[in-house]
């Protein structure tokens, strides 16, 4: 897609826009089967994956709210999976072991999509500010950001330092405030349809939604072109696509 003439800026989501965060939870999901689920066969680690991702019951949007903190969001999700797989019963302890195993491989799984650097170095051959916004803490994604090479993307807004997640309008508003623009000449580019893009299209700004091939949640995510298009958000597969020349 070609970005509006007035775009002076681009936020970027960080997991699953920047950061292929599904591919890291994929290896720590991988771990805990492995560690407590010794009894599913190997083809349904998939099956695992899927069902933390998708978060059925909705834990990590609460926490994004303030219902829930970080670490009750992942317990939550985790008992879930245990019920669901047949793993031993989740105790104080026996979370605690999880929880250090879960952290080690998902880190150890951290990569950026391939595309990124030529995507980030065209935007910056254009002038083009560019921030990064998460609902995420800012530990994490600094790490996380760092381990993928990309420190010198600023990291404007996360959940635990501004108080509020997306898709309040004030998370997005504030990231383009720090940037020194206005809403109306940010674009905003991230993978969730409801969260990132439709989020930031009511603040303002112009949303964007990386729909990656195979990468939708589903869950108590609602997702689809038919809604994105309902909803004036313009649908990518690639941030390859916000590039001058695509193919270059």
């Amino acid at each position: 897609m070609t970005l509006p003439e007035n775009t002076k800026g681009v936020l970027l989501d960080v997991d699953d826009t920047l950061v292929d965060t599904r591919g890291a939870f994929a290896h720590a999901m991988g771990a805990i089967a492995d560690e407590y689920f010794p009894h599913l066969p190997g083809e349904r680690h998939g099956d695992v994956l899927a069902m933390w991702r998708a978060d059925r019951n909705g834990f990590y949007r609460a926490y994004t709210q303030g219902r829930l903190s970080e670490q009750q969001q992942r317990r939550a999700r985790a008992e879930e999976l245990h019920a669901a797989f047949g793993g031993p019963m989740i105790t104080d302890r026996l979370y605690a072991e999880w929880e250090e195993l879960f952290m080690v491989a998902f880190a150890a799984g951290w990569a950026p999509f391939p595309e990124v650097d030529a995507v980030l170095a065209d935007f910056s051959e254009r002038g083009l500010a560019v921030g990064a916004v998460t609902n995420a803490n800012q530990s994490m994604q600094t790490r996380k950001l760092r381990a993928c090479g990309l420190d010198d993307v600023p990291l404007l807004v996360t959940l635990d330092t501004f108080g509020v997640g997306k898709p309040d309008p004030r998370v997005f508003l504030e990231a383009t405030r720090l940037l020194g623009l206005s809403a109306e000449n940010t674009v905003y580019v991230g993978d969730e349809l409801d969260i990132d893009a439709h989020g930031a299209q009511r603040a303002g700004l112009t949303g964007v939604w990386l729909d990656r091939p195979g990468a939708r949640r589903g869950g108590s995510h609602t997702e689809g072109r038919d809604r994105a298009v309902a909803l004036g958000v313009s649908v990518i597969t690639s941030l390859n696509e916000l590039r001058t020349d695509p193919g270059r």
